[in-house]
């Protein structure tokens, strides 16, 4: 997500002070959005790094993988992504990835989530007073019409392990989901918004078209993690909240830039509705009633005889 950076101008402060002031604000915005401080990327090529390297792959030994893409360390365990290709000759595109928390002191594998064309997010905060999380973006399957799902990484204290937000079996967050029934419309509105304390939920809404078949359906659902047990829940909105929920939606100003879809559907910018034509005004004299007597026409008076 994009840092804003504003631009102070203030009558009598010096130049030099107002730069500083701007600094101040930026760097604010920008350490907002970063890592962790106890989290870090291993960086392949550093001796340094070599250690983890060499225990990762040790303890993965039994798991499916050609490569591994990522490993990201927090105290003491190991976030790793790895890929998956069938054959040397096979497609990159075909590749699948799995997910792994590898415990960094005794080789415990907790595997976490499986999929293809993962996208890794920003740090978001989910909640106050906690760690910000990962944000990542995967499908269920490539060359097909794909479900695409959202979850979030983050360090589980109480297990000493990685774990991950919102998962049903294989699933997580259903951003867009595609439906094969005919005669049925799905329009799709999701957006990563801002709550005034300032963490951040995931909404969704899904609006299904019947046609003349039957009333249109709405279905919208708030995600967000609970401030008291840091657990995840999935809440289903209802009345007030989902009329609310629509316009939040479809509001550009509560949306949190780098993950919002559907905000230039019909959902959210409706059609015009047309407007009445008006009644042209004929300009042609009305029709004589023949049953009617109609006035004689005036007549100059006869001259007098001589």
């Amino acid at each position: 997500m994009p840092a804003v950076c504003y631009t102070l101008t203030m009558r009598r402060v010096p130049l030099v002070l107002s730069l500083f002031f701007a600094f101040l604000l930026c760097a604010s915005s920008l350490s907002a959005q970063q890592a962790p401080n106890d989290f870090r990327w291993i960086d392949f090529h550093s001796q340094a790094d070599q250690d983890i390297i060499v225990w990762v792959n040790k303890s993965l030994e039994a798991e499916k993988w050609t490569a591994i893409r990522e490993i990201g360390v927090q105290f003491d365990a190991a976030l790793v992504v790895t890929t998956l290709r069938a054959t040397p000759q096979s497609l990159t595109s075909a590749d699948t990835f799995s997910v792994f928390s590898v415990n960094l002191t005794n080789h415990s594998v907790t595997s976490l989530i499986n999929g293809v064309n993962l996208r890794l997010l920003d740090w978001l905060l989910l909640s106050v007073g906690r760690p910000r999380e990962l944000g990542a973006l995967f499908d269920d399957c490539t060359e097909c019409n794909a479900s695409t799902f959202f979850t979030a990484f983050y360090y589980d204290v109480r297990q000493h392990a990685w774990a991950a937000r919102w998962l049903r079996g294989t699933q997580a967050v259903p951003l867009s989901t595609p439906t094969s029934t005919s005669g049925v419309t799905v329009s799709q509105v999701y957006a990563l918004l801002a709550e005034p304390n300032g963490h951040e939920i995931i909404a969704t809404w899904n609006h299904f078209d019947y046609g003349d078949t039957k009333p249109a359906d709405d279905y919208l659902y708030q995600y967000d993690v609970d401030p008291w047990s840091s657990l995840d829940r999935t809440q289903v909105l209802s009345g007030k909240e989902a009329d609310a929920m629509k316009k939040r939606l479809c509001s550009p100003s509560q949306i949190v830039s780098g993950l919002a879809h559907g905000q230039n559907s019909p959902l959210c910018v409706p059609a015009p509705k047309p407007q009445p034509r008006r009644k042209s005004v004929s300009k042609e004299p009305p029709a004589k009633d023949p049953t009617k007597a109609q006035p004689k026409p005036d007549t100059p008076p006869a001259a007098a005889p001589k």
